[in-house]
């Protein structure tokens, strides 16, 4: 019987901490939908996305738990600007940080998640990125560089089972689950409703008649999550682009499970976020980023090409300056 491969200790204690986090904020978060008291509060970085307590309580907590595990580091979350926190003025790691995603319906108790990414600048890529998942059971979605420089992905149970993560499943186009963020009607449903190529090549049955092409809603960086683990089998995002601790973490487990993401283009998006310094670091938290993540090239590129039929056909897609909701 072969041993199962191990993470390295900072992306187990990262896995530990954010459960830690998931059970200290879980059930705030259901008093919050059950009182229907949501902390709903001003959001001076993104006006208009949703801000509760509850998100600025995780942006702290996250500070607290991360420097006894990395005593020095740039601090990149959603809610502050980064800050380098610790005795070196120059470290090497930065973290990044989107304490609660989703945090809309995480505070009506439906959906919520929360993502931590370690960068290393002088490698120019991320060392381990974690992903959580507040409600479901498969709750800890995690990858990670091990000693001799190959990334590995797993997902944790709630009860501490991990699995492997490893791309097996290759569906075409017009048999694939696809997902979007499409919950803002104006801004995202709308522009997804004039995908019709892409619409017409889910919609085209299968040999035995069988029409199995079909689009579902998922969000930020646990979408890619998904389409790593095998339960869906691309997500794309069109209209806006991402902001990068909505891509990142997610865009560093699909790339260890052996996915693929491409910008609208075609061509591969890299794992180098291009945070060189503490100036460029400002500079990326206010990047966006379309992409299409699937678990094969072959399935990504077929995404982009109707997309780019889409495109050339009159349409042309919104871009904003704010978080991907």
């Amino acid at each position: 019987m072969t041993t199962p491969p191990t993470l390295p200790g900072l992306a187990e204690s990262l896995a530990e901490l954010v459960a830690q986090v998931i059970g200290e904020i879980r059930p705030r978060l259901i008093q919050a939908a059950l009182s229907g008291k949501r902390s709903e509060a001003a959001n001076l970085r993104h006006s208009d996305n949703f801000l509760s307590a509850h998100d600025l309580w995780m942006h702290e907590r996250y500070r607290e738990l991360l420097t006894p595990i990395i005593p020095s580091y740039i601090y990149a979350s959603e809610e502050a600007d980064p800050q380098v926190i610790g005795p070196d003025p120059d470290p090497d790691l930065c973290v990044l940080v989107d304490p609660l995603d989703t945090s809309e319906l995480a505070v009506r108790a439906l959906y919520g998640y929360t993502h931590v990414m370690v960068y290393s600048r002088s490698l120019a890529r991320p060392v381990a990125a974690v992903v959580g998942d507040i409600f479901h059971h498969l709750q800890i979605y995690l990858a990670a560089r091990d000693e001799d420089g190959n990334d590995q992905a797993f997902v944790h149970t709630q009860d501490g089972k991990a699995h492997e993560l490893k791309l097996h499943r290759f569906a075409e186009l017009h048999e694939a689950l696809i997902t979007n963020y499409l919950m803002k009607p104006a801004e995202r449903l709308q522009p997804l409703s004039r995908q019709t190529h892409l619409l017409n090549a889910l919609t085209q049955p299968s040999p035995d008649g069988a029409t199995r092409g079909r689009i579902g809603v998922d969000f930020g960086s646990v979408s890619l999550c998904h389409v790593a683990a095998g339960f869906t089998d691309a997500t794309m995002e069109f209209a806006k682009g991402f902001a990068v601790w909505d891509l990142a973490p997610g865009h560093y487990i699909l790339n260890a499970a052996g996915g693929i993401v491409l910008d609208l283009k075609g061509d591969a998006i890299p794992l180098d976020y291009r945070f060189t310094s503490l100036a460029d670091i400002n500079k990326a938290m206010d990047r966006r980023q379309k992409f299409v993540a699937a678990s094969n090239l072959a399935l990504a590129q077929d995404i982009v090409s109707s997309l780019a039929s889409a495109s050339s056909g009159g349409y042309h897609s919104k871009c904003g300056n704010d978080h991907y909701g």
